[in-house]
């Protein structure tokens, strides 16, 4: 019988081959997709295995004994202590100076490790042979074709001594990961508070490491990440499913032939599955065609804001077998349900009855989907891998209680038409809609479910953006350059002093720059100050007269006043000009005298001196956070939004063209299923126009109906996701969603329409003559 199965499958003509060809051809479509979203996550997971190292110092495996250096000054001489009795690590190497640092360049982060070492050996980062001596350095790719094409004071002079060499692949997230390795000395580490003594290199991947600051932590963003792979995976099998029942009415009465004349139900069992398994064989076999042709491009797409290297798009040895298995298992068992009447009775073909309508109890998963996302709201589980598998289960219940309830729903919205019409037409679709509206949902159902998956998605990331997103920073701010070198506030409000007093040659140097129009040293305060500056009453700095009048976009003094007051949030985004600060009780010299908690550089906004100001204090002030423009840190801050916003264009990009390809096998099987009631209507006299119209309004009835349902569905789960896990109320959803909604419809419905010229062709008298 399988010989059998596979002659039928490729020998039976020209219609057979045909049919093998473009089930084989939605497959690789679907399977193509499905490989390319797996091969997605993989690529996001494996870049950040490659943030690990940069956690060193932070994580508690990487640190010694010995812990971190304290402060400045006193505590210099009992790191020194602490280093000599820290010995060598677990395998033999000595423990060495860590500190990971950002720093910046035109608006783009660079991620700067430096470390000094203590012994002959080390532990080893990844990428290098061996760990940079005092006055060196390693560069990545991209970030020393940066600093090749930049004069030396505004990039290369911020990492001091001489380049020896370029960081490998293991050490880089992305091909344009701007990271340099810098080596110090012992003493000059000593001195700076963030400092820490290590004996190995973190390992562990960010998003499985409680205390890892640099890397995609396993909070919200990696959820939505997984939830919305889940919603693409999805559509992606209902593609499949549908390509292989195409031709399934001409394969029933093939088979129910068969059973006339002596098969077992076994057999034609067998026979069908091996057709079936066929053509999703072959369709897997090509769906690799596509996944390595769009490879590229999903590289270059910054979902995490970075792009991944092309080998990253990779696919495990399990998830291989598993599509490739798995496929062609799915394509069986939806051939096997697909023929069961012909396994009940061989003349349940020709003799058709009404199947029985579908049961309300369909809606019970949607339902049970939205009050599991419900009880969220009142438990929520405290794990990220419980919230994970809890969303999962949930939209998953959600998605499958709608492909459940669709036919119902459209039982429900046809008998609704069917009181309010008398058009021959419409009357006619409706009642081939209540007599089978599952097969009229089918051919719909990847459109809805996409609509379903859209919406949350839009729902969900335009909310985040817009409760965290921030105005564009306007022109003013694109010049002024901070550096808080505080290391937080105490329980007093007053910030923790970690700058020294400010070398007196640092301001006339930086005011020699062209382009730099003034400079500016905050210093802290040893008591809280009442001040007013339209929403906080509090002041923990203070600041120079004569300094701030050169960064007029922080305010101004008291006419004749030498010092002032300043708020400890003055350092945001707000444009102070106008704003007159309470006088202080400081002289120029007392405050020169006093540790700096920032750095101001009021520039044109130039890039040279911007940058040649930002190389001169980060050389001065070293520090975890180095010196950003305001804009740029507005830039930083919309990072992770952005990343989000591309998440959403891609699940757009993606679940639609999917339900255009399920829209399209569906058409294809109902002409199909469509030709011998159709032609017999003919027969009887049915103008053609009629029938065209019967063949739209069978469509557009469960595509609109259920779609306002999806779409409801859609946004009700994405309000309790946010309520649940972020605390957001559902915004609402901007002119670009309602656009795409509506192109899509339209699209699906010029899908549609664009069979009809062809019902002219299959209706003909022959065809009721033939069947």
């Amino acid at each position: 019988m399988i010989r059998l199965g596979l002659r039928l499958a490729v020998s039976g003509g020209r219609e057979a081959l045909l049919r093998l060809l473009v089930t084989a051809a939605a497959v690789a479509i679907g399977v193509g997709l499905l490989l390319t979203t797996l091969a997605a996550v993989n690529a996001v997971h494996t870049q950040n295995d490659r943030y690990a190292w940069f956690n060193t110092g932070f994580t508690a495996d990487g640190r010694t004994a010995a812990g971190s250096a304290g402060s400045p000054g006193s505590a210099g001489s009992a790191a020194a202590d602490r280093e000599a009795a820290a010995g060598t690590g677990p395998d033999g190497t000595a423990p060495m100076w860590w500190l990971t640092r950002r720093d910046s360049f035109q608006g783009r982060e660079i991620g700067r490790v430096d470390v000094a070492l203590t012994g002959t050996a080390a532990a080893l980062a990844p990428g290098v042979d061996r760990m940079p001596a005092d006055g060196e350095y390693y560069l990545s790719p991209a970030l020393a074709r940066l600093v090749d094409a930049t004069p030396p004071e505004q990039l290369a002079d911020r990492f001091g001594g001489h380049r020896i060499g370029i960081l490998g692949k293991d050490a880089l997230p992305a091909p344009d990961s701007l990271v340099a390795l810098v080596g110090r000395t012992p003493q000059a580490m000593r001195e700076l508070p963030d400092a820490v003594l290590v004996d190995r290199i973190a390992t562990t991947s960010p998003d499985r490491c409680e205390d890892c600051v640099v890397g995609i932590k396993s909070n919200g963003a990696s959820l939505i990440l997984t939830v919305a792979t889940g919603a693409l995976v999805f559509p992606v099998l209902i593609l499949i499913g549908t390509a292989t029942r195409l031709t399934a009415t001409q394969r029933e009465r093939r088979f129910a032939a068969m059973r006339l004349v002596g098969a077992t139900p076994r057999q034609v069992s067998v026979v069908s599955a091996v057709e079936a398994t066929a053509a999703a064989a072959v369709g897997v076999l090509l769906g690799f065609l596509p996944y390595l042709a769009v490879r590229g491009q999903v590289a270059g797409m910054a979902l995490t804001g970075d792009r991944f290297y092309t080998a990253d798009l990779a696919l495990t040895l399990p998830q291989t077998a598993a599509v490739a298995l798995g496929v062609p298992l799915a394509a069986a068992a939806a051939a096997r349900i697909a023929l069961r009447r012909v396994r009940i009775s061989p003349l349940g073909v020709s003799r058709r009855v009404t199947p029985k309508p579908p049961r309300p109890w369909r809606v019970l998963p949607l339902l049970a989907g939205l009050a599991e996302l419900a009880a969220f709201l009142v438990w929520h589980p405290s794990s990220v891998d419980g919230q994970t598998r809890g969303y999962l289960s949930a939209f998953g219940l959600i998605m499958l209680g709608l492909v459940l309830s669709g036919p119902w729903l459209t039982g429900r919205a046809a008998a609704l038409l069917a009181r309010r019409t008398q058009r021959p037409a419409t009357l006619l679709a409706v009642r081939r809609l209540a007599d089978n509206p599952t097969a009229g949902f089918r051919a719909v159902s990847g459109l809805v479910l996409a609509l379903l998956v859209t919406t949350a998605t839009v729902g969900i990331i335009t909310t985040m953006t817009d409760e965290r997103g921030q105005v564009e920073a306007g022109p003013q701010y694109a010049g002024v350059l901070t550096n808080d070198l505080s290391t937080g506030y105490g329980h007093d409000g007053l910030p923790r002093a970690s700058g020294r007093p400010a070398p007196p040659e640092l301001l006339a140097r930086l005011r020699a720059v062209p382009g730099v129009r003034g400079a500016l040293l905050a210093h802290p305060l040893d008591r809280v100050v009442p001040v007013d500056d339209g929403g906080q009453d509090t002041a923990a700095e203070a600041v120079d007269c004569h300094e701030l009048a050169t960064v007029p976009l922080f305010g101004h003094c008291a006419p004749g006043a030498a010092a002032a007051y300043v708020p400890r949030v003055w350092w945001g985004f707000r444009d102070y000009t106008g704003t007159e600060w309470p006088t202080a009780p400081y002289t120029a010299e007392q405050l020169a005298a006093l540790p700096v908690v920032n750095v101001v550089v009021g520039t044109d906004g130039t890039q040279g001196a911007v940058e040649q100001a930002r190389t001169m204090v980060d050389t001065a002030y070293p520090a975890t956070r180095q010196s950003l423009t305001l804009a740029e840190s507005r830039g930083l801050g919309g990072s992770e939004l952005r990343g989000y916003q591309q998440l959403a264009k891609v699940v757009i990009l993606a679940t639609f063209p999917i339900a255009g390809c399920s829209l399209a096998v569906s058409v294809a099987a109902a002409l199909g299923e469509r030709k011998r009631p159709f032609s017999l209507l003919r027969l009887t006299g049915v103008p053609l126009s009629m029938l065209r119209r019967v063949v739209l309004m069978e469509s557009a009835v469960p595509l609109l109906a259920v779609s306002a349902v999806a779409i409801g569905i859609g946004l009700l789960a994405a309000d309790l996701f946010l309520r649940s896990q972020l605390t957001y109320t559902l915004h609402a959803l901007g002119a670009g969603y309602y656009l795409t909604v509506a192109a899509g419809l339209t699209a699906a419905l010029a899908i549609i329409g664009a069979t009809l010229p062809l019902l002219r062709r299959i209706t003909g008298p022959e065809t009721a003559r033939n069947e």
